[in-house]
Formats: C-alpha cells, structure tokens, sequence
C-alpha cells in the first residue's frame, strides 16, 4: 500500500524546515508500512479571516503531500483557538473574534482547502466538540500543565516582555489547547509553518503527559509576500489568494521579487528540482522564469488552458500598453456621492480593490492608481464621477464604473 521509505520521504521533506525528530518520523514511516496503517497527520486551521493566500496554503500542500502517499489527513478547524488568537508571529494581543464571524470564516476556508485536499478522504474535525464540553476545573488542569518559564522560552512572549509591550493571560492558553487538539485525535504527525514550532512540541509535551507517544513535528517556510519584504499577509495587501482569477494571479507572480523567484517556485509550485533549477539557470531570461512561474502557480487552483490565457493577456495589455478585453463593471450608487463627486480613496474600496480607505490611501500614495489613464496622487482628492470611466489599481487591477442613481 505505501512507497518505499526513502521515497516517502523524498516527497515529505520536500521545502520542510524543523522536523522534530526525523529519526521518530522515519520509525514511524517504517512501522505504517509494516504495518499496512496509515499515519495521523494533522494540521490545524484557524478561520480568522474569509480567504486563504498561497502562503497559508503551504502546509496544507504538505497535508496533501501525506495524503497523497495513503496517509490520513486530519484537519482541525479551529472555531475555539480561532477565538483565542495565535499569539505566533504578532507585537501585541490578537483582537478577539466573534464565534459567529469564525464559523462564518470556517465555511471558506473548507471550500478553498478543498482546492487541494481530497476532502472525502478527509477528517475535517472543529475543535469545539470537545472544548465546548471542558468544564472550568478542566481548564484549570490544563493550564497547570505549563509553566510560564516554559511559555515564556517562546520569541514572541520574549520580545514583547522586554519590550513591556503587555501579554494577556489567555495567549498563554492557545498553545495548550492546540496541543490538546493533538491528544484528542491521536496524532502522529503535526504540520505548521515555522512561527508554530512552539505550539507543536506543546502537542509532544501534553501526548508524552498523557502516556502516549509523541508526534513528530514538521514545520514549512513562511512565505514572504510579494513586495518582498514582510510575511504574505492580506492586511497588507501583499498577497496572492487561492481563490483569486488566474489574470490576477498571474499579474501579481510577475511582480515577485527576483531574490524570491527560488523560494516562490519550491513553495507554490509542484515542479521538481531540476525543472526550477533548469528555470533560473542564468541562461534563461527572468522575464522567461517568471512567467514560468506565474503559469506553475495558476495550475495549482486553476487549469493549464487559464493559465496560457492568462499569460497571453498580460502580454497583450503590459507589453502592448493595451486595456484587457474585459474590464468588470462596478455599479456604484449615487448616494455614495456628496455634490456630484467621490473621495478617491472610498471608491478604491467600493470597488473592491482594497478593504480600508487607510488601504486605498496608501495605494495612492504609492502611485499606483489612475483615471483613465491620468495618475491621481493626492489621497484626499473628491472625485467628479462620471460613467464609463476606467478606474486602475496597481498593475492589474481595472474597474469600468457605473452609476446607480
């Protein structure tokens, strides 16, 4: 039933970062195939947000990767930590989310995992069937599992006390409910990005507790978004989701920086190394790479047909200076407007192209946005609307706008 150890193995390691310990995930790997028992491998997700980028996405590529070899994906919807906050990577207290807008969340995030897990061949379990049952005194010995010298070995933790930059009480508790997911469906491997390695060898900790045999931790790479400079985040609006058309996907992969083009091709592809190391070799145009690139990403959530189109269009309106053959109709309705006009910044969101005015603000700012054709960088700037006039964001982004009186 399952490949050879060493092949296994070839596909697993494949862009991991921490693996805790390898010796324990080759025992295990060996025993599953003596065995004929496929392995636990879990990976919890926490719907703080409606959408998935190609960053979150990368350990659930590696959920993938085992299920793909006959192992059990296990994925855990955090619908409990998700109201607690991952306290991993961040300067300061997550804000608390309502249990409504996480179950919300939750809904897209299982259509958008879909796009890579064979759903039916998964275990998609909420947190909250057994959380919702833990009495007080349950918490209680939970939390008396952990020290804070022990908490407080975490960076973030560090960073900020020193920094006096407060930590609430509750952060303490996300990694121990994490864990005790781990305990709970008898996991034998955990996956997360690098930022989660704390909260994984938790999970060893309260299993170990609980005389049980440890999982093994195995964490990928955050993924840099694609300005280059800070984790892939859609607050900032430098990200490329899974959901988004393959015209957007493409423009975005083009603007990649060149130093991450490596990185962008082992973590957001599926082409193997000789492929990506054929791609950058320096005989081969970046421009060539990159639309490589561009195209391997596409197929991962769309199909190669869409991916070519996509590649032809952005030739045709970046390279020709042309307006793409079809631009999206935005109806915008008069009572949005004040005297006939509209702040610029207001109808940058309206239009969907970004999710704050502060956001859209800093589009302008940045000179990335235009009416037809004419640059507009003055963030405060009331706009007289007029039908019919084309609105552009950024590189790729086109609006034709309509008025709804």
């Amino acid at each position: 039933m399952f490949k050879d150890v060493d092949e296994q193995l070839e596909v697993l390691l494949r862009g991991a970062v921490d693996i805790v310990t390898k010796e324990e995930l080759v025992k295990k790997i060996k025993r599953s195939q003596a065995e004929n028992k496929p392995l636990r491998v879990k990976l919890g997700l926490d719907p703080t947000a409606p959408d998935i980028h190609i960053g979150n996405a990368i350990p659930i590529h590696k959920l993938q990767a085992f299920q793909s070899l006959g192992h059990t994906a296990i994925l855990i919807i955090g619908d409990y930590t998700a109201t607690v906050g991952d306290p991993s990577g961040v300067n300061k207290t997550r804000p608390m989310i309502t249990y409504e807008k996480v179950l919300e969340n939750a809904r897209t995030y299982l259509s958008q995992a879909g796009k890579i897990l064979d759903l039916k061949k998964t275990e998609v379990i909420y947190n909250s069937e057994w959380f919702k049952k833990m009495a007080f005194h349950d918490v209680i010995q939970l939390a008396a599992k952990m020290t804070v010298a022990r908490m407080m070995e975490r960076d973030d933790f560090t960073k900020r006390y020193n920094a006096g930059i407060p930590i609430s009480v509750h952060e303490f508790i996300y990694p121990l409910m994490q864990g005790y997911d781990s305990i709970m469906v008898k996991s034998d491997i955990e996956l997360g990005g690098t930022d989660q390695l704390f909260s994984l060898l938790v999970g060893r900790d309260l299993q170990r507790d609980a005389g049980v045999e440890p999982q093994v931790a195995l964490t990928t790479p955050l993924l840099e978004g694609i300005d280059g400079n800070k984790k892939m985040s859609k607050s900032l609006g430098n990200y490329i989701g899974v959901t988004e058309s393959p015209r957007e996907m493409f423009g975005k992969a083009m603007s990649i920086p060149d130093n991450l083009m490596r990185k962008y091709f082992e973590l957001a592809t599926d082409l193997n190394a000789n492929e990506i190391n054929k791609l950058l070799d320096v005989q081969t145009h970046p421009r060539v790479a990159k639309a490589a690139l561009a195209k391997a990403m596409i197929l991962r959530y769309h199909c190669a047909e869409e991916a070519e189109a996509a590649a032809a269009e952005f030739d045709r309106v970046f390279k020709g200076h042309e307006l793409p053959d079809k631009i999206p109709d935005i109806e915008i309705s008069g009572s949005e407007l004040a005297d006939g006009k509209i702040w610029i910044a207001k109808l940058i969101v309206l239009c969907g192209f970004a999710a704050t005015n502060s956001e859209a603000r800093r589009l302008v700012q940045q000179g990335g946005v235009s009416m037809n054709n004419i640059s507009i960088n003055d963030p405060t700037l009331n706009i007289e609307l007029q039908p019919g006039i084309i609105l552009k964001v950024g590189k790729r982004r086109f609006a034709r706008i309509a008025l709804k009186i």
